[in-house]
């Protein structure tokens, strides 16, 4: 006999149930789309196994106009869905790196790291670390045994990106503080998954959204420190000193939506880096009237479109 909803053991609302002969329902983030040619944006797509051990992978996209041997930005991307939720093929984040291609005419290397519960943290951010240096390995003067063809056609090592959205965007930052192997000209940030023990901004007062944000870290992080853990928490006891910079990376950009429950995190993150030692230059963009991920779930808004113009702007600075 299957599971019923009377044998539910966890309730991680609104993306995970857990049943109580282990069986794990994800309510969200499982609509996919195919790889290869989107004929609405001219954008092709490939999905590669890069860590046979663990099965992560990464779907590549491209112009598919583009020549061999034309030498494109690459933008590294780390979808988000709080670690419990998505995949790279999912059809929102399909979507999305299809028009970001088209429009900012960029090579995309979407990681398909591990999600928790089977995979509890911090497997998502080893998966994205061994996702990056294996990128920098096409860098290297030495031929790999098995190298990826998009890149070694296509990428420019000189403008590489690092982005994401949500927990994808904390990936990123943790990603920076680490000093990947590869030249990082920019980071993009989009709506970041920070938190903390202590209440900050809306935080303060929305104690709905509050308890359901604590519940979704506590379950996917086995760690005793909590809303305290460094990988949720830059400026937790023992995250890295941010404030004296991020290796490569120059330039930040940091989108934050107005009724977003992390928004003052965003905020806050920003705030704490114009004062700091490090000097690059950091913009913060507000979607006023919308909420989290909102560029996800309605693509075709006037907000979501400004959205992912900003984003190629950055890049093509």
């Amino acid at each position: 006999m299957g599971s019923t909803m009377s044998e539910v053991a966890i309730d991680v609302f609104p993306w995970v149930q857990v049943y109580k002969d282990g069986t794990i329902n994800r309510l969200a983030g499982t609509e996919t789309a195919p790889q290869g040619l989107d004929p609405d944006t001219g954008v092709l797509s490939k999905d590669v196994v890069i860590v046979k051990e663990t099965g992560v992978s990464v779907r590549f996209y491209r112009p598919n106009l583009a020549k061999s041997g034309e030498k494109l930005p690459l933008v590294v991307y780390f979808h988000g869905g709080a670690f419990l939720i998505a995949t790279t093929a999912e059809l929102k984040y399909h979507t999305c790196l299809n028009k970001l291609v088209s429009q900012a005419n960029v090579i995309v290397a979407s990681v398909n790291y591990r999600l928790a519960p089977e995979h509890p943290l911090p497997a998502a951010f080893e998966d994205s670390w061994d996702a990056v240096q294996w990128i920098a390995d096409h860098n290297k003067e030495s031929s790999m045994d098995e190298s990826e063809p998009w890149i070694k056609d296509y990428v420019d090592f000189d403008h590489v990106f690092l982005s994401g959205d949500s927990a994808g965007a904390t990936i990123a930052h943790y990603l920076l503080c680490k000093d990947p192997k590869l030249r990082i000209s920019g980071c993009v940030m989009i709506h970041p998954y920070f938190w903390g023990k202590d209440p900050i901004g809306a935080e303060k007062t929305d104690h709905l959204r509050r308890a359901m944000v604590d519940n979704w870290w506590n379950f996917v992080c086995v760690s005793d420190k909590g809303n305290e853990d460094p990988l949720i928490n830059p400026f937790a006891d023992g995250a890295p000193d941010i404030e004296k910079g991020f290796g490569s990376c120059d330039k930040l950009l940091i989108f934050v939506a107005e009724k977003d429950i992390l928004r003052d995190r965003g905020i806050y993150y920003y705030e704490r880096l114009l004062g700091c030692e490090w000097k690059g230059n950091i913009e913060v963009v507000e979607s006023k009237e919308e909420d989290h991920v909102f560029h996800i779930f309605n693509p075709d808004s006037v907000e979501a479109n400004n959205l992912i113009q900003k984003w190629a702007s950055f890049i093509n600075q």
